[in-house]
């Protein structure tokens, strides 16, 4: 759902809401799981089943704070521009990291890595390119593209699973990927085109 300039009783509701700061508790674990990027990727490239554990661990714990702040925001108020653009960010640095290390460890084809983060880096690239007309929020296809992803990347991280199922969930996932990379190109020109009618 975009954002669309509010006028008369929608625009003194906005005025009458409280500002919510953008250092809220749901924004907090959006940056957490930002942070643990970086040890996710050092347990995934360090030798041994241990080490290959542990990596799939703090991926999943990562995985679900996205499913938490997001509950956060909502249940209590807390939903803020900031979280808007942190939130899908955090997820594509997970992602990629998962993504760009797989096919460092040759263990998944680079294609599928190109293909994913070139509709992750579009789709970021385009919210910033209409940001003075509005934010475009996470969809319910962007959620969907995010779990079917993170199903994707743990079939590839865990050990001995089929590598048939592996490609069913991954080719499902770059199909809901580019899917819902369409639908934001989309989204973002009917937003432009809603800010310059607001203008005229």
């Amino acid at each position: 759902m975009t954002n669309t300039p509010e006028t008369g009783t929608d625009a003194t509701a906005a005025a009458a809401r409280p500002k919510v700061s953008a250092w809220n508790i749901a924004n907090v674990v959006t940056v957490i799981r930002l942070a643990m990027v970086p040890f996710f990727v050092v347990c995934l490239f360090l030798p041994g089943a241990g080490w290959r554990v542990t990596a799939l661990v703090v991926f999943l714990v990562a995985s679900l704070t996205d499913l938490l702040d997001g509950e956060l925001a909502r249940r209590y108020g807390l939903v803020t521009d900031f979280g808007k653009i942190a939130d899908p960010i955090a997820d594509k640095a997970l992602i990629g990291a998962a993504l760009i290390s797989l096919s460092v460890l040759d263990e998944l084809p680079w294609w599928v890595t190109a293909v994913i983060l070139g509709r992750e880096l579009g789709v970021t690239l385009l919210r910033f390119a209409v940001i003075r007309h509005g934010v475009i929020p996470a969809s319910y296809g962007g959620k969907v593209k995010t779990v079917l992803q993170i199903a994707a990347i743990v079939s590839y991280m865990w050990p001995e699973v089929p590598e048939p199922i592996r490609w069913a969930v991954m080719g499902a996932a770059v199909v809901v990927t580019v899917g819902t990379g369409l639908d934001y190109v989309v989204r973002a020109v009917k937003l432009r085109q809603v800010a310059k009618r607001a203008r005229a």
